[in-house]
């Protein structure tokens, strides 16, 4: 077997088959990225042994030591709901992985002299792999040989400063390679690496924030700290009132259970699992399942040009010469000697050398395209020293003529570029008297779907903000054909300065040319501080900082590794079309969960209501557990699966909690305040425990139902065969099984006697009490934002 020495390893050759194989047997191979989903074993571990898991099953083991074994049916419910989560959960993690598959791109290695792509994990120590702009380092090494390679090591320094790489320079994992080309020995690889060391920002940074998550942990968190005090002081209450223990016990096992929104956390996580599923089926990647609702929420989405309004198909059409003397072939030959040198792949490039061959002029010095510089330049043997770029970036002055030309080609929506002859080409000084020599128009292609997808953003409330490296009159009249808004409200960032007033730029303009990628983030940060929720696209490394800058980040698989690593979504199909899927994912999950959250909070809320008021009263809780579970079955677990998977894609209000709270908050003070009325007839008339708990049980899941009715609207004939369905449910519960759930009999006229005019003075009351609260909540909301523009 051939050992691997480092010293002898050539740039040219690689390594040999049998140098692999000894590499991956002595254990120096890579080792695979973090998966985006969690493993199957993680996936039931944490559904089962969740907080509310548990307490169930401590309040099981009580029930259980009563002997009272039909009260442990809640522990059923708990287990098909943790079951159902744990099954979309996998399906949904198999989908999603098959889309990383699919989105994951492979490293170009040299072996046995020849290009092999491989992925990340198949890297062994000793392989030379060869690394083109937009690439990111996917492991520790030194440089091999460098055609003008800069990197942006802002993941390790925190500055975006670009560093140019020479021979024997050494490179870390995790940075990105933003100019030039060239070849890199690898010498570490694994858990040695930088990358596996520290958590760097470009690769993980911070998760998404997610307001709907983050709300409903603040509820369960204030729960954790009632729930458990509280049954134990009810517990203790009842049985020093003269309850027995075994009744003593079920009262407060039934408190306890009502306040757990067991379905609640569950039934969020699995939507946004299910929502990732339904996503990857239609060629979107999400790496982060709360970005979903985080673009669901965006107003704004910035974008580039290419790739998004157009194909990104580039191609070239003409080189018009302005210097006496020069040729439309010269400037051909300039053009493409550039680029075939520097051996740039984007897209500009790549409609060169598709159009014209390479010339193969001996080089002598190049610099690579870059972002920040806007052009790429070559000095060859015999000739001058040329540069090929933005007209604006090369020359601090153009002559009238020439921005006539210019202007003109651009508003026919052509990409102008300028090939001139300069007197010194460094990367990091500003150009030596720079002579124009001509222009080179190159073209694209408007997506045929671009106006019908931005006029639906536009009816959604939705901003574009179309910000470009191209000249902001191609930019504009690309974005006019495309019906953007306001697309005429164009403005060239090479003229803005440093200290400009970019809140104000980005707030009076749509269209931003000419854009360096400090600025991107800028203008991004500026909306941002103008509080829009702001989702940002690309496919290349000059759109690193600001998809790091913006609440949500979209990246084009066609796009490079770097944007796709730290995007929030991977467009597998390069289409951005697929982003209105997208949206409509978001506003479904936040849409759904907001209207089912309130269902789980009537229950929470009159439990906990119920458990204080029955402290201080000498008879037992008025439920049992068993009988808390044709309620929580049938009119919150089960209509809350169907309700939280509906279409429902209207604008998101941002009133969580003022949703929640007008629908749950009405129907548990009735359910209280019908509970105590029963208790006091229950006293006056002599009634027994039976007889009292289920009137109370009637009362409860007719309320709750006028609730489920309430969450449904919109009615449609499923939502509305399904509201029907789980009442004739709960009548047929009461009829035929009601031993099982401690019930009376159905045919006790007695029972409907008093069941009847409760339930019927029940709905108008509902409906009185939300309108009351309605409007407290919707007063309350205008005082506050009086107070805050006072301030």
């Amino acid at each position: 077997m051939a050992e691997v020495k480092l010293t002898e390893i050539s740039a040219d050759h690689g390594l040999s088959d049998d140098q692999v194989t000894h590499q991956i047997q002595t254990g120096n191979k890579n080792t695979a990225e973090q998966s985006l989903t969690r493993s199957v074993k993680e996936i039931f571990r944490d559904n089962i042994f969740a907080l509310f898991n548990l307490i169930n099953v401590i309040l099981g083991a009580l029930v259980f030591y009563t002997g009272s074994y039909k009260n442990l049916l809640f522990l059923g419910i708990a287990f098909f709901n943790t079951a159902i989560g744990i099954i979309q959960e996998i399906r949904s993690k198999r989908q999603v992985d098959k889309m990383v598959l699919l989105a994951e791109g492979k490293i170009n290695v040299i072996r046995n002299s020849k290009t092999v792509a491989v992925h990340s994990e198949d890297i062994v120590l000793g392989d030379v792999i060869s690394l083109g702009r937009g690439d990111q380092i996917p492991v520790d090494g030194r440089v091999l040989e460098s055609r003008g390679m800069e990197v942006d090591e802002s993941p390790i320094t925190g500055e975006s400063e670009t560093i140019l790489k020479n021979s024997d320079d050494q490179l870390t994992s995790g940075t990105f390679l933003v100019g030039g080309s060239g070849k890199m020995l690898v010498t570490k690889v694994g858990a040695d690496t930088f990358v596996n060391h520290l958590s760097n920002e470009a690769k993980q940074g911070e998760d998404t924030s997610s307001i709907l998550l983050n709300t409903i942990n603040r509820i369960i968190k204030v729960l954790t700290y009632v729930i458990i005090p509280l049954g134990i002081i009810l517990f203790v209450a009842k049985l020093y009132g003269g309850t027995g223990i075994n009744r003593a016990i079920l009262g407060s096992v039934a408190a306890m259970i009502g306040m757990i929104p067991e379905g609640l956390v569950l039934l969020t996580s699995m939507t946004l699992a299910v929502s990732a599923m339904h996503l990857a089926r239609k060629n979107t990647l999400v790496r982060d399942l709360p970005a979903i609702e985080t673009l669901a929420r965006v107003d704004v989405i910035c974008l580039d040009k290419t790739g998004t309004i157009t194909s990104g198909d580039l191609k070239f059409v003409d080189a018009i010469p302005v210097m006496a003397g020069i040729t439309s072939d010269q400037l051909k030959q300039i053009a493409a000697g550039i680029t075939y040198s520097t051996g740039d792949n984007n897209e500009t490039a790549r409609a060169i050398t598709d159009a014209i061959e390479n010339p193969k002029w001996p080089v002598k010095t190049i610099v690579p395209f870059s972002s920040e510089r806007k052009w790429s330049g070559g000095q060859f043997e015999d000739r001058d020293q040329y540069v090929f770029g933005a007209p604006q970036f090369i020359f601090k002055n153009l002559t009238a003529s020439v921005k006539e030309q210019i202007t003109s080609n651009a508003k026919k929506g052509y990409r102008v570029l300028a090939i001139a002859k300069v007197d010194d080409l460094k990367p990091d000084q500003p150009l030596r008297n720079p002579q124009m020599m001509g222009l080179v128009l190159i073209s694209d292609v408007i997506r045929p779907n671009a106006a019908n997808t931005f006029q639906y953003f536009r009816n959604q409330g939705v901003n574009i903000k179309v910000i470009s490296g191209d000249d902001p009159t191609t930019v504009a009249t690309i974005a006019q054909t495309a019906t953007i808004k306001d697309a005429q409200n164009a403005i060239d960032m090479s003229t803005v300065k440093e200290n400009a007033d970019f809140g104000k730029i980005a707030q009076e303009n749509t269209v931003f040319g000419r854009v360096t990628p400090d600025q991107k983030k800028r203008l991004i940060s500026a909306l941002q501080e103008q509080k829009h929720t702001v989702a940002m696209t690309g496919d290349g490394v000059n759109d690193l900082l600001a998809l790091r800058q913006a609440d949500c980040g979209i990246a084009m698989a066609s796009g490079s590794e770097s944007t796709k690593s730290i995007a929030d979504f991977v467009l597998i199909n390069s289409n951005f079309d697929a982003m209105i899927d997208v949206l409509k994912e978001g506003r479904r999950v936040i849409n759904n969960i907001e209207r089912v959250a309130s269902m789980y909070l009537i229950k929470t809320m009159y439990s906990v209501a119920l458990s204080f008021i029955f402290l201080f009263l000498a008879v037992g809780y008025p439920f049992e557990p068993i009988q808390l579970t044709p309620i929580t079955s049938l009119m919150v677990g089960i209509p809350s699966f169907f309700l939280a998977l509906e279409p429902n894609f209207s604008r998101i209000t941002n009133q969580f909690m003022k949703q929640v709270l007008i629908v749950s908050t009405p129907a548990a003070i009735c359910i209280v305040g019908y509970i105590i009325v029963i208790e006091i007839m229950g006293s006056l008339f002599g009634m027994r425990y039976e007889f009292t708990s289920t009137l109370c049980v009637l009362l409860t899941g007719a309320i709750c139902w006028f609730a489920l009715v309430m969450v449904s609207r919109p009615l449609n004939r499923l939502k509305a065969g399904m509201d029907l369905l789980v009442l004739a449910a709960f009548f047929a519960i009461i009829i035929f099984f009601n031993d099982v759930f401690s019930l009376v009999s159905f045919f006790d006229k007695d029972i409907w006697l008093y069941a009847v005019p409760l339930i019927a003075s029940a709905y108008p009351l509902y409906m009185f009490l939300q309108g009351v609260i309605s409007t407290f909540l919707t007063q309350r909301e205008k005082r506050k934002q009086k107070r805050l523009k006072a301030k």
